[in-house]
Order: C-alpha cells, then sequence, then structure tokens
C-alpha cells in the first residue's frame, strides 16, 4: 500500500528522490521530501524516514548499514608513510550519525600540522543499544588493537580517550600531550 506521504509527491519528485536513494543520500533524500511540502503540513521526521527506508526496500537498497571490513594493518601502514609529514600519533575518536555510532581512527602529523582520516569502524546501528548488544563495543575494542599495533609500528602514542563508551567530548591528544 502507498503511503499517502509518497502520494502527494509529484512525479518530479518522487524521481528526484528516487535518486537521490540510489546514490544512498538517505538525510537528503527526507530533506526533499519533507520540503516538497508547504511549510504548515510537511509530513514528521519518522514518518519521512520510514517512507525513504520503503523507498530503500522498493529499490533493492539496505537502509541499514553493513558492518565495515576490518582493518588491514599493512594497508594502514602504507597509508601512514604516504601522508604528508611525520605520524606524531595515532587517535581512536567517537563519531556518530543517523546510522548510530562508529569509531575514526585517524593519524596525526606535523608539518604540516594535520589529521588524517585512516578508516571508520563501525559494526552496527543503534538498534544494538535497544536490543542490549552494546556494551562492549566491537568497533572500538578493532580500534583499540588495531590504531595501538599501528602506533607501534611508528613508534608514537596511540590516544583513544573514551575506550569504554560513546563520547563526542572526550579529549583530544593533541590537548592532552
Amino acid at each position: 500500500m502507498e503511503s499517502p506521504i509518497w502520494a502527494g509527491l509529484s512525479a518530479a519528485e518522487r524521481s528526484a528522490v528516487d535518486s537521490l536513494i540510489q546514490q544512498d543520500h538517505r538525510i537528503a533524500a527526507v530533506a526533499r521530501i519533507r520540503a516538497a511540502f508547504p511549510v504548515g503540513s510537511r509530513p514528521g521526521l519518522y514518518d519521512t524516514l520510514d517512507v525513504v527506508a520503503e523507498r530503500y526496500r522498493e529499490l533493492g537498497q539496505r537502509f541499514e548499514r553493513y558492518p565495515t571490513a576490518p582493518l588491514d594493518l599493512v594497508t594502514l601502514v602504507k597509508t601512514v608513510e604516504t601522508l604528508p609529514g611525520r605520524a606524531v600519533a595515532i587517535e581512536a575518536l567517537w563519531d556518530g550519525d543517523t546510522d548510530g555510532w562508529c569509531v575514526d581512527l585517524i593519524a596525526l602529523t606535523d608539518d604540516p600540522d594535520a589529521e588524517h582520516r585512516l578508516a571508520i569502524i563501525r559494526h552496527g546501528s543503534d538498534m544494538r543499544l535497544f536490543n542490549g548488544t552494546v556494551p562492549p563495543w566491537p568497533e572500538a575494542q578493532e580500534a583499540e588493537t588495531v590504531g595501538r599495533a599501528l602506533a607501534e609500528r611508528f613508534a608514537v602514542p596511540f590516544h583513544f580517550a573514551s575506550p569504554d563508551q560513546p563520547d563526542l567530548d572526550a579529549p583530544r591528544w593533541r590537548t592532552t600531550s
């Protein structure tokens, strides 16, 4: 059965939303749907997310994200070796988006003083919070293991201020060193 929200869109808007979904731009698709309605009659966020999730299914795409592949230390070493500047630390940071929590593995360099994202580690959506499968956070465990090994390889510190739980405000290496 077609959603009344989807039915309320013009053919051009439907096509534009499907195009966004095929590019995996779910938030842009939600925004596009909501913007197509007058301000006083815009559908709610959750109802619009339901429409986008249904369009993903209709178009044969997966709405839930796959976990990231396990990190390959050899590949990460090669990536760090090609960075401009010398690695001075490896850091793991929590990040989050509409799919849930993930951990970014970062190389910090000097000359130039910069941060380089090496990998994003995700092992599931936030549904894990509701069904009690986290903690422990497997992405944090992987970041800790691989990050330490990478830091040892380059003889630099490894920093992960909050390995036990997501924390966007955890202190950064440059502010604690």
